[in-house]
């Protein structure tokens, strides 16, 4: 409903893909993630941050504020996956923390934080510890109170985990409102006697906000396309009605004066406005950046004026901080943030804003030491070098910009991501085996995308002889990765590629969504750290879907509706069962297109037979795949994508009886070098390509970012022995894919990325590969009762893939590499220091992580 002004409307010419017009080479290969020592950082995926205003340490993860009512202190959550999130109290008149309060797991801190409207008490939600803390406020300082505990049982006596979020406290400050978000709840505390009434509501609801007058309560619910609306002016919630908005809400503002109240569209990249008693969202604000941009900018954080003219929405995904005329509903312009912003506040005069930067300036290397080590203990390091923890959030204090400020503003947010490519547009090469515009033609007419399990690019190619790598981190040699490396040294050897993730529940939205949307985001942290929350990144949960249609948001989903024939081995698939779709079961498509002999997430199971022994060994994933591709080739009707999880680099760190981290990488090593030998030796090499590409890098040291990864594309026409250091990341691999087969981008950020032209040639080399069958004493080696840490792994689980103690996993695979005591590393962080002492024992921080 509304357009960009003019000094952005023409920026989106070379991005609108898939129209004819060619590409955009970004980033060259002298840039690389990560702090770049000068304020400014790139995110994985290759866009600029350059955080205006002041600049100061948070915590990790920051994701909600609140200012006192006499506009003194700004609350902070910091929501992070480490051993101490924390509420952090701000003076908002210096920037500096004055005070913080630690929650060690399974305690922790949560989406909500409210001060009551005289001042004197502040609250905060608890999330999985299933409690609301409270504070006293007085004479400028904050001091805890005794928690209000909430139920953990319904009146049936059934176990319940309500996992308090967003809330609100009444004008009287006698009760709270809050958002369960995981029992599809909204419940009303009363303070004085921590009675809790309770009703239903929609899916997951996330953020609460109130009518003037107290009476009315709004209730985003995350995981749907609703805001409930409830009479809380009894002691017990009444649910009036629900009102359809955007994908995934996420928070909403009440202007005080109007009543009208905007929620904030993660998933639809539009602000819905919902006037006091239509009980309809009868206009919204478009937020897409350029005409016709795919979704991406995942709208969170929302403030208004004093005089409600202005709307301040803070998009996660953009980096930026919208600034909305709210009567026209125009985007008068942006303002840069660090990576990840999550909240804005007006400050009381109006004159400041104040922005979380939930990811700050990302994280930079974690090779001090040797980094984490999937052979010593867990295989995750300390805090200072595991990426979920490493990462420290910033607070931007930023001056009300004027129209002026707020232009130039404006001009370095569309530079900084990339929608001012115009100018720069890349001569596509005609005879690159990549088109350069969906439709075109392209030798290459079969894809095969494999992901395997976080491992970091210094960790298996740092020794390769090529590249730019640390041989000194390098864990998996030529013994345990003889054909990985043999590839990455045969056909392109990609030394600046990234993960855009931290983590295995973002990275496998990413790798099959392009995106990872707030509600992943957010709640990570509570799966990983042991807070209580449940692990349903794969699937299984909608909210996680990150598009505006979540029934159409993943590669699979665009293939089936450009009729692109495919074939999933494991992709959202763990124990043999599918788990995408809703609770109510699979997505039908992928479900249709699924072998139900291949085996997903399940360390039990070999990637390939004839490695580590064991009663599962006849169901080793890559000779599945090779009995449905020999059928394949037997009747010339290879699908077009295949879609392949092998899992096993993953690895089960040193926990007793287990296959060695060195044997797991190996099986699965050699589970890649198979599939490429038997593609290459078939009638389909002439005009395939296989792309292999690591969910996440979170299990190993990198000296360049903690987010560099392997990646390998493999064909007949990237048999070059060549280094490419064109900066990469997960969405270029999947662009590239997307222009292969024929469909549009799935966000802006694959929309965006630069696609791999630099890797192929037109002269292809059709020389078959052979595999390379690591050593006999490799593949069967076992982890024995003198394995580093291994009484500690074994009490951990490994059932599935995100359940993990992070810290201690890297550490036991470090030690049983490198040797027991061996030094291990500490960080090198290239951004603001961090709020307090690290836990460097790494006890207790991480426990159920992933790895």
């Amino acid at each position: 409903m509304r357009t960009r002004i003019k000094l952005w409307t023409a920026a989106s010419c070379a991005l609108v893909l898939g129209t004819g017009t060619a590409f955009a080479v970004v980033y060259g290969p002298n840039h690389h993630a990560g702090p770049q020592g000068n304020g400014a950082a790139y995110t994985p995926v290759g866009w600029k941050v350059t955080p205006a205003g002041r600049q100061a340490a948070l915590g990790s993860l920051p994701t909600s504020t609140a200012l006192s009512p006499d506009g003194r202190l700004l609350a902070v959550l910091d929501a992070g996956d480490a051993t101490n999130e924390q509420m952090q109290v701000v003076d908002t008149r210096t920037g500096a923390v004055v005070d913080a309060f630690a929650y060690t797991s399974p305690e922790g801190v949560y989406a909500g934080v409210a001060f009551s409207k005289d001042g004197s008490r502040l609250y905060a939600s608890g999330g999985g510890s299933e409690k609301i803390h409270v504070f006293d406020v007085a004479a400028g300082k904050v001091t805890k109170d005794s928690d209000i505990a909430l139920p953990t049982k319904n009146p049936a006596g059934v176990a319940v985990n309500l996992y308090p979020a967003g809330l609100a406290v009444t004008p009287d400050g006698s009760r709270l409102v809050v958002a369960d978000q995981l029992a599809d709840a909204v419940s009303i505390v009363t303070v004085a006697t921590g009675a809790v009434a309770t009703v239903g509501v929609g899916h997951n609801p996330y953020a609460v906000a109130l009518s003037p007058d107290g009476r009315t309560a709004y209730v985003s619910d995350q995981g749907s396309n609703t805001v409930d609306v409830l009479d809380v002016s009894g002691p017990a919630p009444v649910k009036a009605r629900s009102v359809t908005v955007g994908t995934h809400p996420n928070r909403e503002v009440v202007d005080p004066h109007t009543g009208t109240l905007y929620v904030a569209n993660g998933d639809s990249d539009t602000i819905s406005v919902i006037r006091r008693g239509t009980g309809v969202a009868r206009t919204s604000f478009d937020l897409a950046p350029y005409r016709n941009a795919p979704v991406g900018s995942n709208p969170d954080g929302l403030a208004l004026s004093a005089d409600g003219r202005t709307l301040y929405v803070a998009n996660s995904g953009n980096n930026d901080i919208d600034v909305v005329h709210v009567s026209s509903g125009r985007v008068e312009g942006m303002i840069p943030t660090g990576w990840y912003p999550t909240s804005v506040t007006v400050s009381s005069d109006g004159r400041k804003l104040f922005v979380t930067n939930a990811k700050g300036l990302g994280a930079g290397p974690n090779d001090a030491g040797g980094g984490p080590n999937p052979t010593q203990g867990d295989g995750y390091g300390t805090g200072n070098t595991y990426i979920g923890t490493m990462i420290d959030g910033t607070l931007s204090t930023i001056s009300t910009p004027g129209t002026a400020q707020l232009n130039r503003y404006s001009r370095q947010v569309v530079s900084n991501d990339g929608f001012d490519e115009r100018d720069k547009v890349r001569e596509a090469v005609a005879a690159n085996p990549v088109p350069d515009r969906i439709g075109a033609s392209s030798p290459i007419k079969h894809v095969i995308y494999v992901v395997r399990e976080n491992r970091t690019y210094d960790q298996e190619f740092g020794s390769l002889g090529k590249g730019n790598g640390d041989a000194a981190l390098n864990l998996f040699g030529d013994d345990s990765a003889p054909n990985s490396r043999a590839l990455e040294r045969q056909y392109v050897t990609l030394d600046n590629f990234y993960a855009d993730a931290e983590i295995s529940a973002q990275g496998w939205n990413w790798s099959v969504g392009a995106n990872s949307n707030p509600y992943v985001e957010q709640t990570w942290v509570g799966n990983y750290s042991g807070r209580n929350h449940p692990y349903d990144y794969e699937g299984g949960n909608l909210a996680t879907a990150p598009n505006n249609d979540p029934l159409d948001a993943y590669i699979w989903d665009r293939l089936a509706d450009k009729g692109v024939s495919f074939r999933n081995y494991g992709f959202y698939e763990s124990d043999n069962v599918l788990n995408t779709g809703s609770t109510g079961g699979p997505d039908p498509r992928l479900a249709a297109n699924t072998d139900p002999h291949f085996y997903g997430w399940d360390l039990a199971v070999p990637d390939s037979s004839g490695t580590f022994a064991g009663p599962n060994e006849a169901h080793a994933r890559i000779d599945e795949w090779q009995k449905e591709f020999s059928q394949y080739v037997a009747n010339g009707d290879l699908p077009k994508v295949e879609l392949l999880r092998l899992p096993n680099d993953h690895t089960a760190t040193t926990r007793l009886g287990a296959p060695t981290p060195q044997a797991y990488v190996a099986d699965n090593d050699y589970a890649l070098g198979r599939l490429v030998d038997t593609v290459s030796h078939s009638a389909y090499w002439s005009s395939t390509a296989i792309f292999v590409v690591e969910d996440d890098a979170q299990d190993g040291p990198d000296h360049v970012d903690a987010h560099r990864t392997t990646a390998e594309v493999i064909s007949p026409y990237t048999r070059t022995g060549k280094v490419d250091s064109t900066f990469y990341s997960t969405v270029s691999m999947l662009r590239t894919i997307e222009l292969l087969v024929g469909i549009k981008p799935l966000t802006q950020f694959d929309a965006s990325a630069t696609p791999m032209f630099n890797a192929f040639t037109p002269r292809p080399d059709f020389a078959p590969y052979s595999a390379i069958k690591p050593a006999a004493s490799v593949l069967t080696a076992v982890n024995g009762a003198g394995a580093p840490l291994s009484v500690q792994t074994s009490k951990m689980d490994y059932t599935q893939e995100d359940r993990l103690n992070d810290q201690l996993a890297n550490l036991a695979i470090w030690e049983s590499v490198k040797g027991t005591g061996s030094p291990y590393p500490g960080a090198q962080h290239h951004v603001f220091p961090g709020p307090g002492p690290a836990d460097a024992a790494g006890t207790g921080a991480l426990s159920g992580s992933d790895n």
